[in-house]
């Protein structure tokens, strides 16, 4: 084997990598986006960087079973039951309407029914890799529209193969006859599988786990986890199932045992990069020689694809009464068209149903709405703040309007939740800013003013009140973002004094150059109150912990205060925090001191000798 060769491939992925995610998620575009533009580039079609390889979607698949199996350790098996309705309900809506709508366009354009109704079907089929990242990415699993996004993923998946075997039933080439043997065969065979997964799952599961941890090997344990996921996608593979499917149902048995948070530690890792190898993978199968040579073509199903099941999914989500903030997150990641489709045309054209030249094209306007998925949800986020917006503004024309908040608060995680629920057990009233469509519906509920958005736009702040708030509270985790708020605030709405949540020096030092001067770091306080503790329970008098707590709190801050000048020059900021260090220790050295020699006093009677104990 040529071991040059052999390291090209993982050197020019990991690269890639590296080098595009971090580049997207800075220009805010994800780092899905970032994974496709990396394949594109180190294509075939771009660079060629990585010689075309059949392999290498096979592999990267990888990443999507493992990311299915550890969404079903997230479900127990009683909640997957209450879910059996909106899998098959609304999961078959999903699937049946987009494709009649799409049948009904083949054939309106003049397309033969049957490979109308074939290319339908391979089009109504999402990407299950694109819409659980992007869920995870944006906190969103545990929502309305999260759960919705995994019932209509979960009957997609199931309805993979009765799909493949309509394949060559409706082919001109095919035997009805032996279409229908092959369809009876293929079902009892998946059907088979899946009895097999879930009864012997439920038998020999836990107990060879258990055999496997009795030996104390950390690194076996990871591999009898591997070989599982494996094990239960090879045998939905061999069957004619999707892989994901097979591992998404060992991931449900596992969801009440004992082994449940071992296995999703050991397997996120491999989760993460393998996914990220699907993007990638993805991105290379982009063919733009295709589309140079067939824009048209390409251009007018990318089009009927996201119209036609942007209108039925809109439809669904008003139907199923998904809330409105999470609706764009709905319709577009279910909008896309899915890998499933790649096989399905393949499928196709084996069959002689579609030429080589149609293939290309439906899976380059496939790709091209895989890459179109992260820009579509920005512009859905922006859409969805101006219609909340302005239905907010005919609220305020209807009903009275209440007195503006003196107070906002960007961020209504644990930390923007904390200054809120003070300040309203105070009778103050707080705007609440954020981008947390699960939060935003919990603190509706409670009453609270909210507004949906990227607290980092002008306008949301203007629409928020900043220009007439006292106070604003930037508590958002990102410390991007949190600078460029604070930048907002000093330059457009000089009246608002910022207090703002650091999450460690170097942001304190970043905050206090932009101008707030109220800042506090979000683990310096529970720190102390630990160190407290700690003290008291080596001995030290309550009130003395305290005492001892408050004063390194006084003596800190002012030791970084004193250091905001020497930003920049490391070495002398070395010396500031190495005196301070002594200066405290010598203040704290002499106070236990004067501490002994006043207990020793207090040890002495009024006639200088020495008190006698107690009896």
């Amino acid at each position: 084997m040529n071991h040059g060769n052999w390291l090209q491939l993982p050197l020019v992925f990991l690269a890639a990598a590296v080098l595009a995610v971090p580049l997207a998620r800075w220009a805010r575009l994800g780092a899905i986006l970032g994974y496709l533009v990396a394949g594109v580039l180190i294509g075939p079609a771009v660079l060629g960087l990585v010689p075309d390889s059949d392999a290498i979607p096979e592999v990267a698949e990888l990443g999507v079973v493992l990311m299915l199996f550890l969404v079903g350790l997230e479900l127990e098996p009683k909640r997957l039951w209450a879910m059996r309705r909106p899998i098959f309900g609304w999961g078959s809506v999903q699937l049946l309407g987009c494709a009649a709508v799409l049948t009904g366009v083949g054939i309106a354009l003049g397309f033969p029914w049957r490979l109308s109704v074939v290319v339908s079907l391979g089009l109504a089929m999402s990407s299950t890799a694109v819409a659980l990242a992007v869920l995870a990415e944006r906190n969103l699993g545990r929502t309305t529209a999260g759960e919705s996004i995994l019932s209509v993923a979960l009957l997609q998946d199931i309805a993979a193969i009765p799909v493949l075997a309509l394949v060559p039933v409706l082919a001109l080439s095919g035997s009805h006859a032996d279409g229908d043997g092959r369809t009876w065969l293929a079902a009892g065979k998946a059907l088979g599988a899946i009895v097999v997964i879930v009864f012997g799952g439920r038998l020999l599961l836990r107990p060879a786990l258990r055999w496997i941890a009795q030996s104390k090997t950390p690194e076996i344990f990871t591999a009898a986890a591997l070989l599982l996921v494996l094990g239960t996608a090879a045998l939905m593979q061999a069957v004619g199932l999707s892989m994901a499917l097979g591992a998404f149902l060992a991931g449900v048995l596992l969801a009440e045992s004992e082994y449940r948070r071992e296995l999703e530690t050991d397997l996120e890792p491999f989760k993460g990069l393998l996914l990220g190898l699907f993007f990638i993978a993805v991105g290379m199968g982009l063919d733009l020689r295709s589309v140079a040579r067939q824009p048209g073509l390409v251009l007018a199903v990318l089009a009927a694809l996201l119209v036609c099941k942007i209108f039925v999914l809109a439809l669904m989500a008003k139907a199923m009464k998904i809330p409105l903030v999470e609706r764009p997150a709905f319709v577009i990641l279910l909008a896309q068209g899915g890998e499933f489709g790649f096989v399905v045309f393949q499928l196709a054209q084996g069959e002689g149903m579609i030429s080589a030249a149609q293939n290309s094209a439906l899976v380059a306007s496939v790709a091209l709405s895989l890459a179109l998925t992260p820009l579509l949800l920005t512009g859905g986020d922006r859409l969805m703040s101006q219609k909340l917006a302005r239905i907010g503004a005919k609220k305020k024309r209807d009903e009275a309007p209440p007195p503006p908040a003196p107070i906002i608060i960007a961020g209504s995680g644990r930390y923007g939740q904390v200054v809120g629920r003070l300040l309203r057990a105070n009778g103050i009233e707080a705007t609440v800013l954020d981008q947390d469509a699960e939060s935003i519906e919990g603190l509706r509920k409670f009453g609270w003013t909210v507004h949906y958005g990227d607290a980092t736009r002008l306008d949301l702040l203007k629409s928020a009140g900043a220009e007439t708030a006292r106070v604003l509270v930037i508590a958002i985790d990102d410390i991007g973002q949190s600078l460029e708020i604070a930048e907002l605030a000093r330059e457009h709405f000089p009246q608002l004094t910022v207090v703002a949540r650091a999450r460690n020096v170097q942001h304190y030092y970043q905050l206090h150059e932009a101008g707030v001067r109220h800042i506090e770091r979000e683990t310096f306080d529970s720190a102390l109150m630990s160190a407290r503790s700690v003290l008291e329970l080596t001995g030290m008098e309550p009130h003395a912990a305290r005492r001892q707590a408050m004063r390194f709190r006084r003596h800190n801050i002012e030791v970084l205060n004193r250091m905001v000048p020497l930003q920049g020059d490391e070495n002398a900021l070395i010396a500031a925090a190495k005196l301070g260090r002594q200066q405290f220790e010598q203040l704290m050295a002499a106070e236990r001191e004067a501490d002994e020699t006043r207990r020793r006093a207090q040890r002495v009677g009024w006639d200088g000798h020495a008190a006698e104990p107690d009896a």
